[in-house]
């Protein structure tokens, strides 16, 4: 094999890898001029036990609410969205959510490392064992999200596949460019056509967005005043449209951290992410076990088929999802997404079956109108 891509091959049992820089090198091989030593086989269980992070739950101070919200994103593959004035610490938690993620399996830590791969970006890495965080900015064009170009290649969301895609400054992002998203978000795979032919990338990552409640980030803060006029409000909030933000499953506010939280010296009482890492993983072993049969990996992934098999509801849970729907004008789409959720807070509990507090907990992560 080529030199660059033989440590991609290591990893495989059975067989020997010759690594080469010119086939001159091969020729003399086979002419026993100048023989090549194989590489030797990479050890998996070392890839995998190297995982290191930049940021830890230990250090976000206050927003145990958004904690919550981001453990049961994590243990569900769930997207989740951060809403809250400037230096409230979305930022700082969506960097963080990596250190809670699952480990990934050979299978997926496979299909990662291949995108990587093709995209010349592996690094000289034999294998990618860290779920991706990707985080393009704003002014990212609709190829460069999605990817394409006359050679099609993968974009920011096929990077991240088997990861985390985060879009800090959501309404930012030019509309159509975010549009392009609602289909890879409900398939799991990109489509890229062009006049020679389709190409499809896979493309199912976890969507975290941060945004502020208006243009100067104020509305709503009690210790501040918002400086923008009602049309300027609206017309930021509605710069993403209903049916995206009806694709994302937890809408979380992120009030601002008070300064005595700041200065509190209580590490010791604040879980680290190794800690919450193991529930997660714990709720997530589940959903592999649940889903050993079928072609989905977690608790996001499931159609309407797995949510009637594995979402069983008792009467409380159908009535209060009932009365949800009436008062809180919940879509098909939004009533199965609060299902899902609710299958993966009764996973990080433990239990089999879904009981109402689930569903109420689910429900406290819908989207509210902020103007009206």
């Amino acid at each position: 094999m080529p030199s660059i891509n033989a440590k991609e091959a290591a990893i495989l049992t059975g067989i020997k890898i010759y690594p080469l820089n010119t086939l001159s090198d091969l020729f003399f091989h086979l002419t026993n001029q100048k023989l090549i030593t194989p590489l030797r086989h990479l050890n998996l269980k070392d890839h995998f036990n190297n995982e290191t992070f930049e940021f830890d739950m230990r250090e976000v101070k206050g927003q145990e609410g958004a904690k919550r919200a981001l453990e049961i994103a994590a243990a569900g593959n769930h997207n989740i969205l951060l809403k809250g004035p400037p230096g409230a610490g979305k930022t700082l938690l969506a960097r963080t959510l990596p250190s809670i993620l699952p480990t990934l399996t050979l299978q997926e830590a496979l299909e990662v490392t291949k995108i990587y791969s093709i995209s010349g970006i592996l690094n000289n890495k034999s294998l990618i064992v860290t779920r991706p965080f990707r985080s393009p900015h704003h002014t990212t064009s609709h190829i460069g999200l999605i990817g394409g170009g006359a050679n099609p290649r993968p974009g920011e969301i096929s990077l991240a596949h088997r990861g985390v895609l985060f879009l800090d400054e959501f309404p930012e992002f030019p509309r159509h460019v975010l549009e392009t998203l609602r289909q890879p978000l409900e398939d799991g795979v990109v489509t890229i056509s062009r006049s020679a032919g389709r190409v499809n990338f896979p493309a199912k990552f976890m969507l975290v967005a941060a945004q502020n409640p208006c243009p100067c980030g104020f509305f709503g803060n009690p210790s501040k005043n918002c400086k923008c006029n009602l049309n300027q409000i609206l017309r930021y909030q509605r710069r993403v449209s209903g049916p995206m933000l009806d694709r994302i499953d937890i809408h979380l506010d992120v009030p601002a951290v008070k300064v005595e939280k700041l200065h509190a010296d209580d590490t010791k009482n604040i879980e680290n992410s190794a800690t919450i890492r193991k529930r997660v993983q714990k709720a997530r072993d589940i959903q592999t076990k649940r889903f050993k049969n079928q072609k989905i990996a977690s608790n996001s992934e499931m159609g309407n088929k797995e949510i009637k098999e594995f979402c069983a509801l008792d009467e409380n849970c159908v009535k209060l999802l009932q009365l949800a729907v009436m008062k809180m004008n919940l879509s098909a789409r939004s009533h199965n997404r609060t299902i899902k959720l609710a299958r993966t807070i009764a996973d990080l509990e433990g239990l089999t079956k879904i009981n109402s507090n689930h569903i109420a907990e689910a429900l406290q992560y819908r989207p509210r109108n902020d103007i009206i």
